[in-house]
């Protein structure tokens, strides 16, 4: 008689998230620990990844990290082996982002997009890649469907998921034969702080709402969190919330002109009524890694620059 499948394969098994300290990455955890996993969790807001981290019922650690930090995020990975063994399911949460014509964009804050979503993903698989080695885990990576499709005024955003989502195609063929798998995850409108903070900005509110119902709507946290927690328990290679989301994929061709075709007539009645303006960094996530940069650039200027 064959062996039973295990109903609950994430049982035991250590499973890393990225931004953590709230919103999808905090659902994430939970939905994590209900399926008996060890959560690892890390952001840089030390505090509430301890409350959420106090909130879970099975072992669980957070480190306060950067996941733009190449040494940092070593160094939690390590931390994370030591205390909770070697991870089985790493997910690249971590994300940020801000709105506004790029040409009027703050060119750090438009770098730091990228530098948050596309390098702290790279950083987050590089690190952890040893332990997937050893476990033949399974990585997850974020990406949404602005990775399919584009928006005008979320630049930043736009080309940081399209390169998560590239980046994680090549990943899954560089690793197939060693027994990692690679996911993506293609999410939509979820009830975060950063889409709250959307909607306080009257031009990006708009543009939402001349989104097609469907894809509008917003979804609870915990109810994406499970989704994916599910897919990672499938080893999926791809997840898609809402379901319909997939029906985009055959169709993407299409979106990035009849985006500019909406936008042609949509943006200077908008403009007419309301000035576009840069929004800075979006949603409490946001701000936090505004004050965490702001500090580790003055902190490296007080050092004398990067060279030291």
């Amino acid at each position: 008689m064959g062996r039973r499948k295990d109903s609950r394969p994430l049982r035991g098994r250590t499973v890393v998230v990225t931004g953590a300290a709230r919103g999808l990455g905090a659902a994430l955890a939970r939905a994590f620990d209900e399926r008996g996993a060890r959560a690892a969790l890390l952001g840089h807001q030390g505090r509430r990844l301890q409350k959420v981290a106090d909130s879970l019922r099975n072992e669980s650690a957070c480190w306060e990290v950067d996941v733009t930090d190449d040494a940092g995020m070593a160094h939690a990975a390590r931390q994370v082996r030591s205390r909770l063994g070697p991870a089985s399911v790493v997910v690249g949460n971590a994300g940020i982002a801000e709105g506004g014509p790029f040409a009027d964009s703050d060119p750090q804050v438009w770098r730091r997009v990228i530098e948050v979503n596309l390098i702290g993903s790279a950083a987050t698989a590089r690190c952890f890649l040893p332990d997937l080695l050893d476990t033949h885990g399974y990585y997850l990576q974020v990406a949404s469907l602005a990775s399919m499709g584009t928006s005008p005024l979320m630049s930043a955003y736009c080309a940081s998921k399209a390169g998560v989502e590239s980046f994680a195609h090549a990943l899954r063929a560089e690793l197939a034969h060693r027994g990692v798998a690679v996911g993506i995850a293609y999410i939509n409108w979820t009830d975060t702080d950063m889409v709250r903070d959307v909607d306080r900005h009257a031009v990006l509110r708009e543009l939402r709402a001349h989104m097609p119902a469907p894809a509008r709507k917003v979804y609870p946290a915990a109810q994406v969190a499970d989704r994916l927690a599910s897919a990672v328990e499938g080893r999926a290679a791809s997840v898609y919330m809402p379901a319909w989301l997939r029906a985009v994929q055959p169709v993407r061709a299409v979106l990035p002109p009849l985006v500019t075709r909406i936008a042609r007539s949509e943006l200077p009645r908008l403009e007419r009524t309301q000035p576009f303006e840069a929004t800075g960094l979006l949603g409490a996530g946001g701000h936090a890694d505004e004050r965490h940069d702001t500090a580790r650039r003055s902190k490296r200027g007080s050092a004398g620059g990067p060279d030291g």
